[in-house]
């Protein structure tokens, strides 16, 4: 040091400041400063730290495969359940199967007449192509009763005891001539491939995302997983744990990807032996071919006055039965909502928010056909997919459709660029006592491995509770799955897991305040196959829907 500071001036200068230093140590010490020092290189620590985060990972994401893990357990909890319900069924020949041919039905306590509300059980005995007795249940079976002539339909209910035999209970809701239905639709070992392929894989549709680079498109693959070491663009929802890929293409963003179009995928996990059950002749085969009609008598039997139609009500199964085409519930009172004056008096300053498929889309047109001052408001977009708004300024009614997030399956290009979940959705409706939210969920999850829909169904409920926290007058109604072409698929488009999501949905919505509207049991009821049923049946869903906002 003093080779450094030569001049003797400078040295006293120098040996003055570090006696001040000392001197300042030793005050600070005695005052026991050293907390505050201690906390002043912490905070320079983690600040600097936060900044280092900042610029080495900009958007760096949560890992979408880590949920909470809360939600793990609740996911994995409800497909436990589901593999105990369908365990696995080998076989090595179809004539080991349950078949139709050979299984045999009685009418229990057979009677010459019976009176309506009387509930009628069949006794169902499983047999295989060779007649020999089903040990083991996990038939998919559909049951239904109709009067042809009064247009009348009603589901009957299926009790499986697992050891082969099934009760099939049907209550006779009108009075006249009545024929009873049992449709095999899949054999427990179709049903046990359909279950285990279901689960294997998330390739069976093709996702083609469409880029914008100017005037032009750039296109690229897309889907829920990529099995690809290319780089990738990741649409991720952080909080909810949802995810979509693309490939990123080459000189183009990831935000430039504008609209998506879906094909399917030339894949199967079902084998050889398995796809013999699922031809055209062995799907939705009758059970009870040789059976006569069943005369049913009023009785002079009068109904039970029911409560009005309300929100958070249980409905059974069946909830309901169709006479003249109209729909009547079995568990509550209905007002029939028939001239456009009654629907626009319900309807006057409310808010309407429908968010799902394509089945929810139809209510859309309905009102527009049916309620003549209810105008369109073009949302500009592209196709029958984009976001539908109808108005009426001088009753203040807004009704809005907009699909759900991913996946969706269709062969018509759609626009992505206003795509959501249906959670976030939820999440951005302030509510209130003029407000009403109708969900469906289903069909375009049907290709997919079941955790996806079962992820899906417990982010809406958690969107639903946080609403209801907000805005508990808020009236939310559930619109079940509703069936489809038998014929199609199997493999991707089963009616049954159609039926399993609506185990899912009810499993998963029990707790909530909401209002069901069973499309499941009312297109059985109709018998209409479609999946997007006649117009008939959509007007009493909605009738359904009014009765629970009025």
């Amino acid at each position: 040091i003093l080779t450094l500071f030569p001049n003797a001036i400078a040295r006293k200068l120098l040996l003055m400041l570090i006696f001040i230093l000392i001197f300042w140590v030793i005050y600070l010490a005695s005052k026991d400063h050293t907390k505050f020092l201690f906390s002043l290189k912490n905070c320079i620590t983690l600040n600097q730290w936060n900044i280092f985060k900042k610029f080495s990972h900009p958007e760096a994401p949560l890992n979408p495969a880590v949920s909470p893990a809360e939600t793990e357990l609740r996911i994995k909890a409800i497909v436990q359940k589901l593999d105990q319900q369908i365990p696995p069924r080998p076989f090595t020949h179809v004539n080991t199967t349950t078949s139709a041919a050979h299984s045999t039905a009685t009418i229990l306590n057979p009677r010459h007449t019976y009176c309506r509300g009387d509930q009628l059980d069949v006794l169902l005995e499983a047999r295989d192509h060779l007649g020999r007795r089903k040990q083991y249940g996990g038939d998919f079976l559909r049951a239904r009763m109709s009067s042809p002539a009064l247009k009348a339909g009603a589901a009957g209910k299926v009790t499986d005891f697992n050891n082969g035999t099934y009760l099939v209970s049907f209550t006779l809701f009108w009075e006249g001539q009545v024929s009873l239905s049992l449709l095999l639709i899949h054999p427990s070992e179709g049903v046990s491939a359909l279950w285990r392929a279901r689960n294997q894989g998330y390739d069976r549709i093709i996702f083609t995302g469409h880029f914008a680079s100017g005037a032009s498109q750039v296109l690229s693959e897309c889907g829920l997983t990529l099995n690809t070491s290319a780089k990738l663009c990741q649409y991720l929802d952080n909080r909810d744990h949802e995810a979509f890929y693309c490939m990123r293409p080459q000189h183009v963003p990831c935000e430039a990807l504008t609209h998506m179009v879906t094909r399917n995928r030339n894949i199967s996990y079902l084998s050889k032996e398995e796809w013999s059950i699922f031809h055209r002749s062995n799907i939705g085969v009758e059970i009870m071919k040789n059976f006569s009609s069943i005369k049913v008598l009023p009785c002079n039997k009068n109904e039970n006055i029911k409560q009005k139609c309300q929100i958070g009500m249980k409905t059974p199964f069946p909830s309901g039965y169709t006479l003249n085409r109209r729909w009547i519930t079995a568990f509550c009172k209905q007002t029939k909502f028939s001239a456009t004056k009654n629907i626009n008096d319900c309807l006057e300053g409310k808010l309407i928010y429908l968010m799902g498929d394509s089945t929810l889309r139809q209510w859309i047109y309905y009102f527009k056909k049916v309620v003549k001052t209810l105008k369109c408001f073009d949302h500009h977009g592209t196709g029958s997919f984009k976001t539908h708004i109808l108005l009426d300024v001088e009753r203040n009614i807004l009704i809005q459709w907009k699909k759900h997030g991913h996946p969706f399956v269709t062969q018509k290009l759609f626009s992505v660029k206003d795509e959501n979940y249906i959670s976030r959705e939820i999440d951005r409706v302030p509510g209130d006592n003029n407000t009403a939210i109708v969900i469906t969920l289903g069909q375009h999850f049907r290709p997919f491995p079941v955790n996806i829909f079962i992820r899906r169904a417990i982010n809406i409920q958690k969107a639903i509770d946080r609403l209801f926290l907000r805005s508990p007058e808020t009236k939310v109604i559930l619109k079940t799955e509703n069936t489809r072409e038998i014929h199609q698929n199997a493999e991707m488009f089963s009616d049954f897991h159609g039926y399993i999501h609506n185990l899912i949905m009810r499993d998963i919505f029990v707790d909530l305040n909401v209002g069901i509207i069973d499309a499941w049991d009312m297109t059985i009821a109709y018998c209409s196959n479609n999946v997007h049923p006649p117009g008939y049946v959509i007007e009493n869903q909605i009738g359904m829907f009014l009765n629970y906002i009025c």
